[in-house]
């Protein structure tokens, strides 16, 4: 046992890699961040090669050691983007590309999926995984493909040489049931070639120790456990806190995303609401168009923070707005044809723009009123995450529609959720068979 226990979150996304070091205590040991090249966009699809995330976690943790020791090191715990795919042999070597989480080539396999998949499974949409699995074996894979894995995946197999494994929160999007902890039977009926499939697991779940090459490339103790992850959603989650049953998130990001924690779950695809296991408890939630990037439609940042001082939260505008970026929305509306309303503009800009955020912070108003409707809890606090969480005018708007004390979260760093996750993992270690 080290003399110094420390865990570390990883966070890999599509333009950086971040990790967080956490002690015993949860308290923030440090933080650190690494660029990488953009996925490669063309219309639909979106790639890019597994080895740019290799190289970014080797490049985060060969700079982190000039921070911390690294061989203090206990477990590591990795969250990727949700639904990015990519295939592999045995020993983990790419045959494909990674597909990204938003690549959307897959429409046919989407439609035969429809077709055969209950509406509450996870899998739907061109961009899940299995749509993704079902393109690429149709392109035809090598004679030695053995394994689908998601991003954190193939980043703990990288660490641990341990491949084929995988999460329940990863796996939703690859058409698992996440009520019967199965893969389903109707699988069959898509010719998925279930030899590629991992190995499902709980988050947190240890896969193994670090490969002793790894260990001594980055001054790594050979006995650090690598655990398994989850999405960077869950990640974002799990870094505010949130534990109790009715605490929920808000994002205020580019899109406006919602969860809350419940004691059971809630799927209902019709509203793009659905629910990841969260220990012996659920996460509910959907996400909407609107948001960040509908405001900077109209307003840049220098603007709007310009503009934050004039606005007037506790008065109303009574302008009516469903601020979308383009037409369509999908919770808590499921509308592909719902057209933006941002109209009529008055003179005045701040009064304007404080129309925009109050038909946002009405979207999220009814956003949690859908998901109490459906079983889920109404949020008794509500923690914010995202850029907007900053606006302390917005702030205020939403706190008077949604009538529940809201927060901004003092953890923001999506890495702290792994970290966690690692530090969780000591209290009830769950191994591998």
């Amino acid at each position: 046992m080290t003399l110094y226990p420390l865990y570390l979150g990883i966070d890999v996304g599509t333009s950086g890699c971040r990790a967080v070091v956490i002690d015993e205590h949860g308290d923030q040991i440090a933080s650190h961040h690494v660029a990488m090249a953009a996925p490669n966009q063309n219309g639909a699809r979106c790639s890019q090669k597994g080895e740019v995330w290799w190289q970014a976690v080797c490049t985060l943790l060969s700079e982190l050691g000039s921070a911390i020791p690294l061989s203090d090191l206990l477990v590591i715990a990795v969250d990727g983007t949700s639904s990015t795919l990519l295939i592999t042999d045995e020993n983990g070597t790419p045959l494909s590309d990674g597909l990204m989480y938003n690549d959307a080539r897959s429409q046919n396999e989407a439609k035969q999926i429809a077709a055969v998949a209950p509406a509450e499974n996870g899998a739907h949409g061109a961009s899940s995984a299995l749509a993704k699995l079902l393109w690429l074996q149709k392109q035809g894979l090598p004679a030695n493909a053995r394994h689908a894995l998601h991003q954190a995946d193939w980043i703990a197999g990288q660490l641990s040489g341990r491949f084929g494994i995988s999460d329940e929160n990863n796996c939703l999007k690859l058409g698992y049931d996440i009520i019967n902890r199965c893969w389903p039977p109707w699988f069959n009926q898509l010719a998925v070639d279930c030899l590629l499939l991992p190995k499902v697991t709980v988050p947190g779940t240890t896969i193994g120790t670090i490969q002793s090459r790894i260990a001594n490339q980055l001054a790594l103790s050979p006995q650090t456990r690598i655990v398994s992850g989850t999405t960077d959603s869950i990640a974002a989650f799990l870094a505010t806190g949130a534990s109790v049953v009715g605490d929920a998130v808000s994002s205020l990001g580019s899109t406006l995303t919602l969860k809350v924690l419940s004691d059971v779950p809630v799927f209902a695809p019709a509203f793009g609401v659905y629910s990841h296991r969260l220990n012996d408890r659920w996460l509910v939630g959907g996400a909407s168009n609107c948001g960040g990037t509908t405001l900077r439609q109209f307003f840049n940042t220098k603007q709007m923070t310009a503009m934050t001082p004039q606005l007037n939260p506790d008065i109303p505008t009574g302008l009516d707005y469903y601020p979308l970026p383009s037409i369509g929305e999908r919770f808590p509306i499921n509308d592909p044809q719902l057209t933006p309303r941002v109209s009529p503009r008055p003179a005045d800009d701040h009064r304007y723009f404080q129309g925009l955020l109050e038909g946002i912070a009405a979207i999220e108003h009814r956003g949690y009123q859908l998901l109490s409707e459906l079983g889920a809890p109404y949020p008794t606090k509500i923690l914010t995450m995202g850029g907007g969480a900053k606006n302390p005018a917005w702030h205020t708007i939403r706190q008077n529609r949604l009538g529940i004390p809201v927060e901004m979260s003092k953890k923001t760093e999506t890495a702290l959720g792994p970290a966690i996750l690692a530090l969780n993992s000591e209290s009830g270690q769950r191994s591998l068979n």
